[in-house]
């Protein structure tokens, strides 16, 4: 009984280590490191753990593999309190407090498909565990306003996966890797048989993605339009000092005017060190000579609006008639205070810098620069695929306003890039991104990087762009068709769970 005992523990000591190395592996999927079978194989051994483990151990072994997943894969958010006055043991201890808190995501779904008895082991490793663990990353993906980073489809953006995306969206694109990590331990577990046709499935989906990346849904319409993308590359730590104001305007002034060829340049976010209306002499000079020369402007600033003391994290057209695009998805604890009844008292009490920027409408009217109509994101927009097709299919080109800066020389850059990648597969529109520090790029319909800026560089991105038109299933169907999908798979194991406790009796 005691020999028994040690090996039953000794067991549960190695799933438990298995379940944080393979956390810990998953984040190797995605840029910069972009291994990307890693979305496959990471997963695989999880459910390989689950499918045998009581909640408890499922519970714990999901959180292991989420403190893994998340202690690696968002490391970057602690670089992003250098700047905020915070203390290294408290950005430290607050990282952890999130990491701990996003491994709840895995660590509830072990919890919950180990509680739920299935007809088969087939429809548990091919319907409940991959349902699962998309519905898990679109719960994450809107809970507290959301936090999509790591999402299983980012990491595909190098490969003909990504197709997927153009009808399914990101979700789609996991969906289709978490059923290939319950397949794969469904063919091990069965047989050399069952391995030799899972992999021959393997073949088989690659090819059909390879063929459906062919398909074109979008066309260019028109003449193409010359783009220039300023990277300012201004320190995050230098960036508001009153003495580097004027050298910060003249470094984008100057950049600005040599490219005066352009039909639009655009600044990153907040490239402006502070409110518009102490520019305004300034822009009115830089104005007066873009419309000499012809050339529309946006430029990322935060607007305060003097009558409601409200401001907001914006971006500024200067076009023959002004208009602007406020942010309307903000960044929870940095950009505003989410609870603030309840969370107010403890921030204020640690001295947590959190700003106040004011939502901006649900709806705004379309911008329209350089004779096209612009789909506009600023920072941490770009991570919301059915937010981006709100502008769509009207928008013949996306852009993307960011100050990364925040995040150093961290993968959390990458990440981002990635990300918008997904955007433009999407969408089958090029995507213009725009960044303080980088990484500024110009990202094609297929989600291929057309060209980029090197990061930590002063430069401009000049590049020709083809406006699209059309739109993809993904466009005028968002995430219905997941959503169905995942409905109709839990519902098929509810009923297989009620057939087989019916036949037990």
């Amino acid at each position: 009984m005691r020999s028994g005992a040690i090996s039953t523990a000794w067991l549960r000591v190695q799933a438990n280590a298995a379940s944080l190395l393979a956390g810990i592996a998953l984040p190797f999927a995605f840029a910069p490191f972009g291994f990307s079978p890693f979305a496959v194989l990471a997963p695989a051994v999880l459910f390989a753990i689950w499918e045998t483990a009581p909640p408890r151990r499922a519970l714990l072994s999901g959180w292991l593999f989420g403190l893994g997943m998340f202690g690696l894969g968002v490391s970057w958010v602690h670089e992003s309190f250098q700047y905020s006055n915070v203390g290294a043991a408290l950005a430290a201890a607050l990282t952890a407090l999130l990491v701990v808190f996003l491994a709840l995501f895995p660590a509830l779904l072990g919890y919950l498909v180990a509680r739920t008895a299935t007809a088969s082991q087939a429809a548990r490793l091919l319907l409940l565990l991959p349902a699962g663990w998309v519905l898990a990353e679109w719960v994450r993906g809107w809970f507290l306003t959301g936090f999509t980073w790591l999402q299983l489809g980012y990491s595909q953006a190098n490969s003909p996966l990504r197709s997927l995306a153009t009808v399914f969206g990101v979700y789609g694109v996991s969906w289709c890797l978490a059923l290939l990590a319950g397949g794969l331990v469904l063919a091990v577990r069965t047989g050399s048989r069952a391995v030799l046709i899972y992999f021959g499935s393997v073949v088989v989906l690659l090819a059909g993605t390879y063929a459906l990346e062919r398909v074109q849904w979008t066309q260019a319409q028109g003449q193409t339009i010359q783009l220039a993308l300023v990277q300012g590359n201004v320190p995050q730590d230098q960036k508001w000092l009153s003495s580097q104001r004027q050298p910060t305007l003249d470094r984008y002034f100057g950049l600005t005017r040599e490219h005066w060829d352009a039909d639009l340049v655009v600044w990153p976010e907040s490239a402006l060190p502070g409110f518009l209306h102490n520019f305004i002499p300034a822009l009115t000079q830089l104005a007066g000579e873009a419309e000499q020369q012809g050339t529309d402007l946006l430029l990322g600033v935060e607007v305060l609006d003097r009558a409601s003391q409200q401001y907001f994290n914006s971006v500024l057209a200067i076009t023959p008639q002004l208009s602007f695009y406020h942010k309307r998805h903000l960044v929870p604890f940095a950009e505003y205070l989410p609870l603030e009844r309840l969370l107010r008292p403890p921030v204020d009490l640690l001295g947590l810098p959190v700003s106040r920027f004011s939502q901006g409408p649900s709806r705004q009217p379309p911008i329209a620069v350089a004779g096209e109509t612009v789909g506009l994101s600023v920072c941490y927009e770009f991570a919301f695929g059915e937010e981006i097709i709100e502008a769509l299919p009207e928008a013949t080109l996306l852009i993307n306003v960011s100050n990364d800066a925040w995040f150093g020389d961290s993968i959390g850059p990458h990440q981002n890039l990635e990300m918008a990648r997904m955007r433009a597969v999407e969408t089958g529109r090029y995507l213009a991104r725009a960044t303080n520090t980088g990484i500024t790029a110009l990202i094609g319909p297929s989600g291929d990087i057309k060209e980029r800026i090197p990061q930590f560089e002063t430069h401009v991105l000049s590049a020709e762009v083809s406006p699209m038109t059309g739109a993809t299933p993904y466009v005028r169907m968002g995430n219905i068709p997941v959503l169905i999908g995942l409905a109709a798979a839990l519902t098929a194991v509810g009923i297989g769970a009620w057939r087989g406790t019916r036949q037990r009796r």
